[in-house]
């Protein structure tokens, strides 16, 4: 069996897996697969071991294999999440040396990954273990990473100073964040093109207007 059917299999909830030896890594994808469903759907403490081991097909000790406990696999998960919006913020930036393209690029970035199958921007955005000093981290790293990118590229291309080009890229970020989740929470009522365009340009004419590109 593939690795995406063994995915495919803790998506469904059966217990299809059981006694089915797969490699670590593909055994890994099938399991983070499951608890990304168990914990989007009922939060950190609400979510069950027991659950996630059942969703996935596989006994609990085969979980705790992978994963000691529950924070790890939580954290596993909330890891993978910041680094893949991180990933999109840096390649949009990377996308086009035109920069009205990049700014809608980053805020596109941050659409898509709201938009993403799996609802993995909940545990980013709405995770409901904040207190617990890893999360706050990884949490806090998905917002201080993106800006740190985007800072770079003002600072160089605006010819600004970085206290300046930060506080650009901190509000770029926030904006494409807030209204990225808004929009997801109206229904999606705007087409994402229209969405992201709408608040790319909004940016634009502050970034692009007040910080032409330097030569």
């Amino acid at each position: 069996m593939t690795e995406t059917a063994q995915t495919a299999v803790g998506h469904q909830g059966t217990a299809a897996g059981r006694g089915v030896r797969l490699p670590r890594t593909a055994r890994r994808a099938q399991l983070l697969a499951a608890a990304q469903d168990v914990f989007v759907n009922n939060g950190y403490h609400a979510a069950a071991m027991d659950e996630i081991a059942e969703r996935a097909g596989v006994s609990k000790p085969v979980l705790y294999q992978h994963f000691p406990g529950k924070l790890e696999l939580y954290m596993a998960l909330l890891e993978s999440h910041v680094d893949e919006l991180v990933g999109r913020v840096r390649d949009a930036l990377a996308s086009t040396t035109d920069n009205k393209q990049r700014v809608k690029a980053a805020v596109a970035a941050f659409y898509d990954f709201v938009d993403g199958e799996g609802q993995a921007f909940r545990m980013v955005f709405e995770s409901d273990l904040r207190g617990e000093p890893a999360v706050a981290q990884a949490v806090e790293r998905a917002t201080t990473d993106s800006v740190d990118a985007i800072t770079e590229t003002i600072t160089v291309d605006a010819g600004l100073d970085e206290h300046r080009a930060r506080l650009l890229a901190v509000g770029l970020v926030g904006l494409s964040q807030v209204t990225a989740r808004a929009w997801l929470a109206d229904d999606r009522k705007l087409s994402k093109e229209d969405a992201v365009s709408l608040i790319s340009n909004l940016a634009w004419r502050g970034i692009g207007g007040g910080f032409p590109l330097q030569h």
